[in-house]
């Protein structure tokens, strides 16, 4: 398969930095009735992707607590084995249960003759997967997160030239609170590290996505001018308007059904509000605050922050 063998479906990609509201949007999306949105799938490890997901499935498949609902059922496998197992574990978010799996990727290897190793072959299988679940719920376009892989959306864009890309931003400053303050050890520990990270995710996506295919929208804006934001992005992916997505925490997700340790599972239940906007005010330092400008200003400036 060559490496940018395009792909003639139509999915809608939605990426974002860490804690800026991605979790929230896939499920507001998925609340669409034409629209079935997963949560991310970390699909660029391992080496060898096929193999791993495949013995994965029968490691967790086989334990007693697989079907129980346990959120902790996966964290104590062997750290060979742990991204094959994340993978498996957030297909499970998506909707998809073992057998589904087993077959989706023995059918890519097969029509790959391959491990499912290049970038190319690892987008056919998440294509596939997509194509499933789109089938299984009748929906016209699938959706999945690619969370910080929104930098490299040019690569994605030429692999599938009819998708739609939305890049949720917000407030780095609120964002860097919000590592700072409740995240685990997966988040940022010091607003240096906070704004550089930031300012990766932000800055790239907005030059190099085909711009007609390419929206970006505020995290602030979605829970404050949640009718308006919505109309804006439906509009960006040629959907009707439906008041669904207005009441995502009343339908039923996968995510909420099989959250096993998602960590913005249960915030992004809740219905669109406001909440703690503005929160570094309160949870940083000046010094912090001047720390994040220092490095980070433009971007806040263009993004409309500042």
């Amino acid at each position: 398969m060559p490496e940018f063998d395009p792909f003639s479906t139509s999915p809608v990609l939605l990426g974002g930095e860490n804690r800026s509201g991605t979790t929230l949007l896939s499920v507001v999306l998925d609340s669409h009735p034409d629209l079935v949105v997963g949560p991310e799938i970390d699909f660029l490890e391992p080496p060898d992707l096929g193999p791993h997901i495949l013995r994965s499935v029968d490691m967790l498949a086989a334990r007693p607590t697989a079907k129980s609902g346990i959120d902790s059922f996966w964290f104590d496998v062997d750290p060979f084995w742990y991204d094959g197992v994340h993978f498996v574990v957030q297909c499970r978010r998506s909707g998809l249960d073992f057998d589904a799996m087993r077959t989706l990727v023995a059918k890519v290897m097969a029509e790959l003759s391959s491990d499912v190793v290049s970038f190319a072959e690892r987008c056919k299988l998440i294509n596939e997967i997509g194509e499933f679940r789109r089938a299984c719920t009748g929906a016209r376009p699938w959706g999945l997160k690619l969370q910080r892989k929104i930098t490299e959306v040019d690569d994605y864009a030429r692999l599938w030239p009819r998708a739609h890309f939305v890049h949720i931003v917000r407030d780095g400053r609120d964002l860097a609170a919000s590592h700072l303050k409740t995240v685990p050890d997966w988040g940022y520990r010091t607003v240096a590290e906070a704004a550089r990270g930031w300012l990766e995710v932000v800055c790239r996506p907005h030059r190099v996505a085909p711009p007609d295919r390419y929206l970006e929208v505020r995290y602030e804006d979605l829970v404050s001018s949640p009718r308006s934001t919505l109309t804006q992005i439906l509009d960006h992916l040629g959907l009707p308007w439906d008041e669904a997505v207005l009441r995502h925490a009343e339908h039923e997700h996968a995510l909420f059904e099989r959250p096993y340790g998602h960590p913005a599972a249960e915030s992004a239940g809740k219905p669109l509000h406001p909440g703690r906007l503005g929160r570094y005010n309160q949870d940083l330092t000046r010094a912090q605050i001047a720390e994040f400008e220092r490095i980070a200003g433009g971007e806040l400036a263009r993004l409309g922050y500042l």
